[in-house]
């Protein structure tokens, strides 16, 4: 686990619609792109091996995201790579730096996300039960499907957080889930989200 002296000052970003990282989860991604290739270069030299996941809005990014180490990775015949990413810190973007690289890099702060650096995070108030019974619901309205029985036995926050990163929400809808200050707003943010899908998204009439 990296501490806080380990996190760098300035660290790659990496604007992906709907790809949400949270600290402590993993995130798989496919890297193509010329200048994420390069990006990606770029940071298997560096010793924190950190890229920050942001939402990327019209004209701008979004001020908070997530960055993840870079642990996993294996290269295509073809020049691509398939990386993981495991979640360590958010983060909050002070400015975009200036320079010659083909991708976005920006100066970081740390502060405010102390939590995200220590061990699990518990949910003392959650209702499982009521929990996978909405979102069997959420899951029928929207036609997914999933190993229950691994839901059933998932600690807390492997199970909120999975859901969060993996349900097809928008980008709005990830960037409040991952801007949540504890795994309890997470998860009462994602049973919102998940009954309001249920109900069509809008109205009273709930989807059968």
């Amino acid at each position: 686990m990296m501490s806080r002296a380990d996190l760098p000052a300035t660290i790659p970003i990496f604007p992906l619609p709907g790809a949400l990282l949270l600290p402590r989860a993993r995130l798989p991604l496919h890297i193509f792109e010329p200048r994420y290739l390069a990006m990606l270069d770029d940071t298997l030299k560096t010793d924190h091996r950190l890229i920050g996941m942001v939402q990327p809005m019209e004209n701008r990014l979004h001020d908070i995201g997530c960055a993840g180490r870079l642990t996993q990775f294996s290269e295509t015949e073809d020049g691509r790579y398939m990386i993981t990413l495991g979640g360590v810190s958010r983060f909050r973007i002070l400015r975009e730096v200036g320079g010659f690289t083909p991708y976005i890099k920006a100066d970081v702060r740390w502060d405010g996300f102390e939590r995200d650096l220590e061990d699990e995070e518990t949910d003392p108030g959650f209702d499982r039960q009521t929990f996978l019974t909405l979102l069997s619901r959420y899951f029928t309205a929207a036609g997914l499907s999933t190993d229950w029985e691994s839901l059933k036995d998932a600690d807390d926050e492997l199970l909120i957080n999975s859901l969060s990163m993996l349900c097809p929400f928008e980008v709005e809808e990830k960037q409040a889930l991952l801007e949540a200050p504890r795994l309890s707003d997470r998860r009462e943010t994602i049973a919102a989200l998940m009954e309001f899908a249920c109900r069509g998204g809008s109205g009273d009439e709930v989807l059968q």
